[in-house]
Order: structure tokens, then C-alpha cells, then sequence
């Protein structure tokens, strides 16, 4: 027997409306593209004012100003690799210390964490996106860099054996990379953990209820088939973290020292592309102005880049998730046969 067809008024069928009720759906599908357009055309009209505002540097020093460790405003030299090294090291110490603690904040509330007190944990975590970082870095300058200091002396100078990691006592300062990073791990920790946690709560309780029910222990369960499920958003969210952390400015003002050389280890002083902007661009003319234009076009292509990766390695999750969940639960039986006496 055949199904009926489902009408509409007037006895015509879904598939018979007219070009006037299909008009929403085009209008709908025409202005999204025409948005998505507006943003490509945004981001090329960002990208040429910047090579066009920042030429005059770069035709002077040419790759020098990427790959130069020598930032003289008094003698008009620019090179950046102080800045470009400053940006990294701080990103990437914001991203060591806060993805595992957002990450183990979203395995909590949303695994472990008694029902009851989810949302206030969720709200409190995710409170801490309201603080200003001019907040944070005031917080970082008077409070959390004295305190620290003292363990950064010790800790530099037990493992002064290390390169870069230690040093000696005498080379630390209050204000330096660690801090920096360390207060910039606090400011992306709210995002990660906001789509981590979502991320979370998407993973089917089928998986996780078989995994308990051929024996697996609950964090086994976590192991074996919550992350791998989750790892392509969990990644999406470190990189977005990761984008926060390159373009802070405020905070890191405040706190790597504003030394336009290359540290030679961990509690040096340093500079930031977004922090060399922010302290010199109200004063600089010529020559000056087209370098820190340059700065915010290496910040610009080392965002899109690390966007491009990001996006790279989330497609690539996302392909082998189906593979990773059933990997998963091939071994959580293999663990529960192992648990079996």
C-alpha cells in the first residue's frame, strides 16, 4: 500500500508549492552566502591594508624583520623575532598549563560531578570569561608575581642544568614569559572548558554504558571511549584557546617585561607582538609605524595559520572518530576479559 502524500491547502502536494512559499528557503540560503562572501572579502580587505600599510618596513629589512633579534626604536631598527618568540612561548605555556585543567574541569562536571552542583560549577568556571584582562593583569602584577617569585628562584636554580628551563637564581624577574603564560592559561581556561564540556555531553551513553557493563572501571570508561570520542572538538577548543592567547594584549603588557630581545630562558623578560602594538603605536611615526603595522601582520598570518592547522586536525578527528569508537570498544573488552578472574 502506498504512503499518501502530505498536502498542503488547496489539496497540493509539498512537492507542488509554489515559487512565492518557496521564496523564504532562497532568500534564507542567497543571504547566508552573501554573509559568508562579506566576511572572505573582510578578511582579504584586513590583509591587503596591512601588507600595503606595513610595506615600507618590510621592503627595508626584508625577512630580517621576522628573523632579526634587534628592536631599536632610538636607532629606527625593527626586527621582530623577539616579538614573534615572546608570542609563541606564552601561547604555548598558556596552552601546557590551561587545555589539561579545562579539559579535566569538563571530565568533572560532566562525568563525575554530583547533578546538583554541575551548573554551579559550570557558572563559576565560565565566570571567569567576564574578568577583564586588564584585571587579570593587574591581579598578575601585584599579587601573583611576588608570590611566585620565590619558587621561580628555586626552580631555576635546581634545575639549572636544564637549557633554557633554569638558569640560576639571579636571572629571574617578577615579570617574564612564565608569568605571563601563566596568567594567559587562566584566561583561555573558561573557553576550553565551556566546548569541552559541551563536546562532553554530545558522547553517545550507549558507548559509555557498555563500556561499564563489560567491566571497564570508570575511568577506563573515560579513556577508552569518552575521549576519543570528544578528541576532535577537544582539539578545536585548545586552538581557539590558542587564538585567544596570541592576540592578548593587556595582560601581557603588564607582565612579560617589554624587553625586545630574545630571553635566554623561562622567567626572562620578553615582548609580544600585540604587547610592542599597544606600548609604542601611540607615539610612532614613519618608519616606526609601518614596522608595528608589520607586527600586526605577522600576529594576523600566524593566527590564520594556526586556524588552518586547527581546522586541519579536527577534520582529521572527526574522519577517524567512527574508527576510534570502535577501537574503543574492542579494547574496553579486552580490558574487561583481562579484569575477568
Amino acid at each position: 500500500m502506498e504512503a499518501a502524500t502530505p498536502t498542503v491547502g488547496g489539496g497540493r502536494s509539498v512537492l507542488e508549492r509554489s515559487p512565492l512559499h518557496r521564496l523564504p528557503d532562497q532568500v534564507l540560503r542567497w543571504g547566508l552566502l552573501v554573509l559568508s562572501l562579506l566576511i572572505l572579502i573582510l578578511i582579504a580587505y584586513f590583509f591587503g591594508r596591512l601588507v600595503g600599510l606595513s610595506s615600507s618596513a618590510l621592503s627595508r629589512f626584508g625577512p630580517s624583520y621576522v628573523f632579526g633579534n634587534d628592536w631599536d626604536v632610538s636607532r629606527n631598527i625593527y626586527h621582530g623575532a623577539a616579538l614573534v618568540v615572546g608570542t609563541l612561548i606564552t601561547s604555548g605555556i598558556a596552552l601546557v598549563i590551561g587545555v589539561p585543567v579545562a579539559v579535566a574541569s569538563a571530565l568533572y562536571v560532566t562525568e563525575l560531578c554530583p547533578r546538583r552542583a554541575r551548573t554551579p560549577l559550570s557558572f563559576l568556571v565560565d565566570l571567569l570569561a567576564a574578568v577583564p584582562s586588564v584585571v587579570y593583569g593587574l591581579w598578575g602584577v601585584f599579587f601573583l608575581a611576588p608570590k611566585l617569585l620565590g619558587a621561580e628562584k628555586w626552580f631555576a636554580n635546581t634545575f639549572s642544568f636544564i637549557p633554557w628551563i633554569g638558569g640560576g637564581a639571579s636571572t629571574a624577574t617578577p615579570t617574564n614569559y612564565f608569568i605571563a603564560g601563566l596568567v594567559l592559561a587562566i584566561m583561555i581556561l573558561p573557553i576550553v572548558a565551556a566546548i569541552s564540556r559541551e563536546v562532553l555531553a554530545t558522547v553517545p551513553s550507549e558507548t559509555k554504558e557498555a563500556a561499564l557493563a563489560l567491566g571497564a572501571t570508570r575511568w577506563e570508561m573515560i579513556r577508552m571511549s569518552v575521549l576519543p570520542y570528544a578528541r576532535p572538538g577537544i582539539t578545536g577548543a585548545a586552538m581557539l584557546g590558542l587564538g585567544r592567547a596570541l592576540g592578548e594584549t593587556i595582560a601581557v603588557v603588564l607582565l612579560i617585561g617589554d624587553a625586545p630581545t630574545i630571553g635566554h630562558h623561562l622567567f626572562s623578560q620578553g615582548y609580544s607582538l600585540a604587547a610592542v602594538i599597544a606600548n609604542e603605536f601611540g607615539e610612532a611615526t614613519g618608519i616606526h609605524q609601518s614596522a608595528l603595522f608589520a607586527a600586526g601582520l605577522v600576529l594576523f598570518v600566524l593566527t590564520l595559520f594556526v586556524n588552518i592547522i586547527a581546522r586541519r586536525f579536527v577534520t582529521r578527528g572527526t574522519r577517524g572518530s567512527r574508527e576510534a569508537g570502535a577501537a574503543a570498544g574492542v579494547a574496553t573488552a579486552v580490558v574487561a576479559s583481562e579484569n575477568i578472574p
